[in-house]
């Protein structure tokens, strides 16, 4: 319901961020600011007493203290419909793709996350193809993992490979702060391979108001959560939340706020926190899980970002080097759904992992000049086989063939009796001949 009032004067205009005096505002409701620029939205970021601060979302270039403000007596919406599903938009819900702006149901955005009575418990293994995922670190139904990173590997790479191969209903995909190649990239990869079919995206492009790179993650999970309760298995992608911690480090800058710690906002955690909280498998309808790219400024997993986010997800992919590395790497639920997939499974990687590790102190031992012996250079075979034929990104093959090929390599590579596999599934599954 709209606030007759009009309020016709900002008393104070700082970047993006005005103030002013008014009554009987709510916090997130938006409002119009009527300059002569023309009409933009805005949104109550802060409350203290009469005084009420926005976040005009196209900038506050042309905006002045003459400025009318009408507030609108609600909160930012999305239109949801299945319309939404092979169209782009930007973080402002306005179409990016060239296509007409979706009518459907307008859904709230940012509320909270679902009452723990009304979740699963992850059971449910979600396929990526990926060796690296599917059989040392399962993802699963319902799971928030972060995808810890440098600038410079190809996360958005990674996610596209996963939103094209994963078995989900829908992919949703939040981009913030990506240069405009990025986007198209990852655009253009989706709609070559049909995925983008069943992909939604909200994108934020590093030329684009702040504003919008902190509503992505809330219109994504909107978005999904929508999907969800309709009965859709979701998986969310968000690249890269480290671009979200750091617009929402400057509008906290913008408003004079006290900085924390290297200048982040006191509330990073909580922030990130109630959006990685959306992931869930409802009781009776579909599920939503979530993959976020963080990057870690200088390779730090102590900066703020990938602290903070640590102790709220549910375990970490690291990617380094263009690869996902088995150290480090951690899905936490992993064991809720290895014993229903292969009675080989955990096995299989146990001992692939633990000669992995034989391999990286051998090749130590090699570059201190060490001399080798017989076991020193089958790890050096079986670690080079090992990062070519299942740590590379571009191997697609489904888990039991991923399963197959550790057998096949630990075969190359050993005897049976020295890789501390029990006789009774060796007897099963080591290859004959």
């Amino acid at each position: 319901m709209f606030n007759n009032k009009v309020y016709h004067r900002i008393d104070a205009l700082s970047g993006s961020v005005a103030t002013l005096r008014a009554e009987g505002v709510r916090y997130g409701e938006i409002a119009e600011v009527a300059s002569r620029a023309g009409i933009s939205l805005a949104q109550v970021i802060k409350l203290d007493g009469p005084s009420v601060t926005l976040q005009i979302f196209a900038g506050a270039r042309g905006v002045d203290t003459a400025a009318s403000v009408r507030f609108l007596g609600e909160t930012m919406k999305v239109p949801f419909s299945d319309a939404l599903l092979g169209r782009v938009f930007t973080g402002a819900c306005v179409p990016r793709d060239g296509g007409p702006a979706v009518e459907g149901d307008p859904s709230p955005i940012g509320q909270p996350s679902v009452n723990p009575a009304k979740r699963i418990m992850p059971h449910e293994m979600v396929r990526t193809n990926i060796p690296m995922i599917d059989l040392f670190n399962s993802l699963v139904k319902s799971q928030k993992l972060p995808i810890f990173a440098r600038a410079g590997e190809p996360y958005n790479e990674l996610l596209a490979r996963i939103a094209l191969q994963a078995d989900s209903d829908v992919i949703v995909i939040g981009g913030m702060g990506l240069k405009y190649d990025e986007y198209l990239k990852l655009r253009n990869t989706l709609d070559a391979s049909g995925a983008l079919a069943k992909t939604v995206m909200f994108v934020h492009t590093a030329a684009d108001p702040t504003v919008e790179c902190v509503l992505v993650p809330d219109v994504s999970l909107a978005v999904a959560e929508k999907f969800a309760l309709g009965g859709k298995d979701v998986l969310v992608l968000l690249t890269d939340m480290t671009s979200f911690a750091d617009a929402m480090k400057e509008i906290a800058i913008t408003m004079e706020q006290i900085p924390s710690n290297r200048g982040y906002p006191g509330d990073l955690y909580s922030q990130l926190a109630s959006r990685y909280e959306k992931a869930v498998d409802f009781d009776g309808a579909g599920s939503i899980t979530i993959l976020a790219v963080t990057t870690m400024p200088g390779d730090d997993v102590t900066h703020p970002v990938p602290d903070n986010t640590g102790y709220i997800t549910e375990g970490q992919f690291y990617l380094k080097g263009g690869r996902i590395e088995p150290f480090g790497s951690l899905s936490r639920l992993k064991q809720q759904v290895n014993k229903a997939t292969r009675e080989d499974h955990r096995t299989i990687m146990d001992a692939m992992i633990k000669l992995y590790a034989q391999y990286k102190e051998t090749v130590e031992k090699q570059s201190m000049g060490f001399r080798m012996s017989e076991w020193d250079r089958k790890l050096l075979k079986y670690g080079a086989d090992f990062e070519r034929e299942m740590m590379d990104l571009s191997v697609n093959i489904p888990l039991e063939e991923a399963l197959n090929l550790g057998w096949r390599i630990l075969a190359d590579n050993f005897d049976r009796s020295e890789v501390g596999i029990p006789s009774k599934l060796a007897d099963k599954f080591w290859p004959k001949g």
